[in-house]
């Protein structure tokens, strides 16, 4: 049983995908987010799309942040993870504007005190501000905040969001093709909406990275942060506390800066591309939960994807596998490891398409390809590995 195992998660799901797959796959089975009819208004031009996803376990990071520091500007860049990580999966089916969206906040009453439910709040509203001076309109309809001291032990901090959107503007992945190239987006870096730098870490992975970048001193001080059930032998094992100081290239970083960096949204960049090249755009992936494996599930043929140009990892990843001692196929596996968002198109729009990304700062490159296969296969190039999904 690996790691990930012992610490009661699990990268791929396996269980979740079990337990759901007799469900209504919706219009479209290999869209990333599931898309429906237009129950509301009954038109067919118009479809109906909802996500729910949260922070996950990087709100226990700001916890721990939080306790050591007292800043609660933490709470804000969490605010921000739980949107992202609906608002990014929604860019994947071509969804940039007219978005709704309600919030869900558990707490533990005893050790979340209402300053901290207003620090989230207040984030969720800024970063909405910000993204509607960008053209995305995200409507916040509120949601619900509840005292579940028996349920979560510190705070989980959730999201729903949802649209209706034109059928004609839609990304199902149904056009992603042999010949088509993969250019692949960075999740690091400072885009130029961004107020720092950006680790790039976003919202996957965090129980592993927690467990092991941070000290055993954690476990002893903050029990609360982690499950009973959890063997100790897997606990809090790595040689850092939040504060360590980590020099790369000249920059000083924290460890908590490092692992609490806002999971960043491409909405700007998307909004524009979408804008622009409309026709371009064959497919769209989210590198999440599954890491640089999620492509495998929505591929809409027996292809064969070639990762040979992946982004260098940057410092956090590097930091959680010198931690972990993880193997290169693990650690594709549960985080994105730099390369965050893939847009698959043909080669002749990959620089236009660059060049946009490019105007916001954000860096991005060819990553890869698709061919035709015997199967639906990855296969991954990287830093004299190659590896096979």
């Amino acid at each position: 049983m690996s790691r990930y195992d012992k610490r009661g998660v699990s990268a791929q799901k396996e269980e979740v995908h079990a337990a759901v797959k007799q469900l209504n796959p919706g219009l479209y089975p290999h869209s990333f987010c599931k898309v429906y009819p237009d129950f509301l208004c009954n038109d067919s031009n118009w479809v109906s799309i909802m996500h729910a996803d949260g922070a996950g376990t990087k709100s226990i990071l700001a916890y721990l942040y939080w306790r050591e520091t007292g800043d609660l500007s933490v709470w804000k860049g969490v605010a921000q993870d739980a949107i992202v990580m609906n608002l990014d999966d929604l860019l994947c089916v071509g969804v940039t504007s007219s978005l709704l969206f309600s919030s869900t906040i558990d707490r533990n009453k005893k050790l979340i005190p209402g300053e901290v439910l207003a620090a989230i709040i207040d984030g969720t509203s800024s970063f909405f501000d910000q993204m509607n001076q960008h053209g995305v309109d995200i409507q916040f309809m509120g949601g619900e905040t509840a005292d579940v001291g028996d349920v979560v032990r510190t705070i989980a901090i959730n999201g729903t969001m949802a649209a209706r959107w034109p059928k004609a503007n839609l990304i199902t992945n149904e056009k992603i093709q042999p010949g088509d190239v993969i250019v692949g987006l960075a999740g690091f870096g400072k885009a130029s909406y961004e107020n720092a730098y950006n680790s790039g870490i976003a919202s996957n992975g965090l129980t592993s990275a927690r467990h092991d970048l941070l000290n055993h001193t954690y476990q002893q001080q903050y029990p609360e942060s982690l499950d009973p059930a959890m063997e100790s032998t897997v606990a809090y094992t790595g040689p850092y506390t939040l504060s360590s100081e980590i020099i790369d290239q000249g920059s000083r970083y924290t460890i908590g800066q490092l692992l609490l960096s806002p999971t960043r949204t491409f909405a700007p960049v998307m909004k524009k591309i979408l804008a622009q090249l409309p026709d371009a755009v064959h497919g769209l992936i989210h590198c999440s939960g599954g890491g640089q494996t999620k492509c495998l599930k929505y591929l809409p043929g027996n292809f064969t994807v070639i990762k040979d140009n992946l982004f260098s990892p940057p410092p956090v990843f590097r930091l959680i596998q010198e931690a972990s001692h993880s193997d290169l196929r693990e650690m594709m596996q549960v985080f994105n490891m730099g390369t965050r968002l893939e847009i698959y198109t043909d080669r002749q729009h990959a620089q236009a398409i660059i060049d946009i990304a490019s105007s916001f700062d954000v860096a991005a490159q060819i990553i890869g390809r698709v061919e035709n296969g015997i199967k639906k296969e990855l296969i991954i190039h990287h830093e004299n590995e190659s590896l096979v999904f």
